[in-house]
């Protein structure tokens, strides 16, 4: 499923306390988390890390900003890249996929974009911003246009990750692997 959005956070968001929330979620689940990042550079592995006790619950995160990091760390498909851009639908769903491949994770995200102030195009604007939850299994899928100069668009889009992380967990129960 994709989904265009609008920024769904305030500017008030405060990401401690989403990962507060979500390593509490993945203590319940007994889920372990990946990331797999490009425009927010490790901003949601910082995040969540940021928890004391996230050793528990987080395995590892990927920072792959380049194309051939992507390639090389999590299995994108050169195809895939040259077909449809590194800040695509395409692109995130297999950078989560990859990223709990390798790490054997139960849930992950990925993020891709243009986060400014140059790179955007007339498709893919500055503040575009695609969001992959999910595993090698399931896959949810978001595209985001985020506000503001290039630090903002890169805290909302860690928020966005916290946050989208969060609800796949919510629709988990114990036992169950995310997204399924």
């Amino acid at each position: 499923m994709t989904n265009d959005s609008t920024s769904p956070l305030d500017a008030e968001s405060d990401c401690e306390a989403l990962s507060r929330r979500l390593g509490e979620a993945c203590l319940a689940l007994g889920v372990r988390l990946t990331t797999a990042e490009s425009c927010t550079g490790g901003g949601v592995a910082s995040a969540i890390t940021a928890i004391a006790g996230s050793s528990a619950y987080f395995e590892t995160g990927y920072v792959t900003y380049a194309n051939a990091a992507k390639q090389r760390l999590l299995g994108v498909s050169r195809a895939t890249l040259e077909a449809h851009g590194a800040v695509s639908e395409e692109t995130v769903r297999e950078m989560v996929i990859g990223a709990c491949r390798d790490s054997g994770a139960e849930l992950g995200v990925a993020v891709s974009g243009v986060a400014g102030p140059a790179g955007g195009s007339p498709d893919k604007p500055v503040g575009t911003v695609w969001f992959a939850w999910g595993n090698q299994h399931h896959q949810r899928v978001q595209r985001h246009h985020l506000p503001g100069d290039r630090r903002r668009v890169r805290e909302l889009a860690v928020a966005v990750a916290l946050s989208g992380l969060i609800e796949s967990l919510a629709k988990s129960r114990p036992g169950r692997a995310p997204l399924q």
